[in-house]
């Protein structure tokens, strides 16, 4: 009986990781019998020489923890746990929903999955952090879908249309400009 109680108020609960401790978090809260959730994605990296897939959080710094009111300390007594996502200093609940659709988006495609957490919009200047144009740094013109960027490089006198993903810039304080 004491378990169905338990289980009705349980909710899910983002738990704020130190950088790079998400797996030893998860692995220490499964020892520790309670329920959590790492959405892990693969990606292939490129070493000195030779090229791995590796298995790396799809939400860096978070892990997702089941719990009851009364196991939410017992969650950030554990090495590597920061704190809960909170509103106005109370943990937010997560649905039961989302925390399914994360899981199905996961389980069905782990690679090439992008998550942008960032809020770039049109008049930021960024860089290029991958791909062909690594290195280039220009103004966001206008921003069409998630991989469509309309990029203008002032010291090439163009803009240009690309299929770039959010992941693959980073918003930059300075723009660099060259006078002629």
């Amino acid at each position: 009986m004491n378990d169905i109680i338990s289980q009705a108020t349980s909710k899910w609960y983002a738990v704020y990781t130190r950088s790079r401790a998400e797996k030893k978090l998860y692995s220490v809260l499964i020892q520790k019998n309670i329920e959590c959730f790492l959405p892990l994605r693969r990606t292939l990296k490129q070493r000195s020489d030779r090229k791995v897939w590796v298995e790396e959080p799809l939400l860096s710094s978070y892990v997702f923890v089941k719990t009851v009111e009364k196991e939410r300390f017992e969650v950030l007594n554990t090495p590597g746990a920061v704190c809960y996502i909170s509103f106005e200093g109370r943990p937010v609940a997560i649905p039961d929903k989302q925390i399914d659709f994360l899981s199905q988006i996961v389980k069905k495609k782990s690679e090439g999955i992008e998550v942008y957490q960032g809020n770039l919009q049109k008049g930021d200047y960024v860089s290029v952090t991958s791909g062909h144009f690594k290195g280039i740094e220009g103004e966001i013109v206008e921003i069409r879908g998630k991989k469509r960027l309309l990029l203008r490089f002032e010291t090439l006198g163009c803009c240009i249309h690309t299929e770039i993903g959010m992941g693959e810039i980073s918003p930059i304080q300075s723009f660099s400009k060259i006078v002629a």
